[in-house]
């Protein structure tokens, strides 16, 4: 299973704005900090507002931040959320007709269900808060500067 770039532009999108927990981001400092396209991570910025993970903040000096405490984020709801496709197999679609002659009692289709299902429930376990405790590190890989608050700490 592999997961989309608009959910792997989410999910960084949420990182960042977790560790600039300091003023007001724009969606051209994620692109550049990222190397992504600002076009691409327009769509993702506006999804991820409608559904309240973001919040978009208007006018002169405006730009971004969590519209939610990072601890209140779990993982897998965003990537439910992101996901248009998470049917591994063409038979999971509720769209697409069963072409396969196995799938009344195909247990493949059961065993990937269950593991689906496995993987979200991970990711579920899983919040924003989690994948930002390398703090120090993390800011320092994207070059953002600690807040003053951890700034003196080692």
């Amino acid at each position: 299973m592999r997961l989309s770039s608009y959910t792997d532009y989410a999910l960084r999108t949420l990182v960042f704005l977790a560790l600039k927990s300091d003023g007001l981001a724009t969606i051209n400092d994620v692109a550049q900090t990222y190397d992504i396209s600002k076009n691409h991570l327009m769509k993702v910025v506006h999804q991820l507002s409608q559904l309240g993970y973001v919040e978009a903040v208007r006018g002169r000096g405006g730009g971004l931040r969590l519209g939610r405490n990072a601890e209140d984020i779990r993982l897998g709801e965003v990537v439910r959320a992101t996901e248009q496709e998470l049917d591994i197999l063409e038979c999971f679609s509720s769209t697409s007709p069963a072409l396969c002659r196995l799938n009344p009692t195909c247990v493949l289709k059961s065993a990937l269900k269950e593991a689906l299902q496995a993987f979200l429930a991970v990711l579920d376990d899983y919040t924003l808060a989690d994948l930002v405790k390398p703090r120090r590190t993390l800011a320092g890989l994207l070059d953002l500067p600690l807040p003053a608050s951890l700034a003196g700490t080692a």
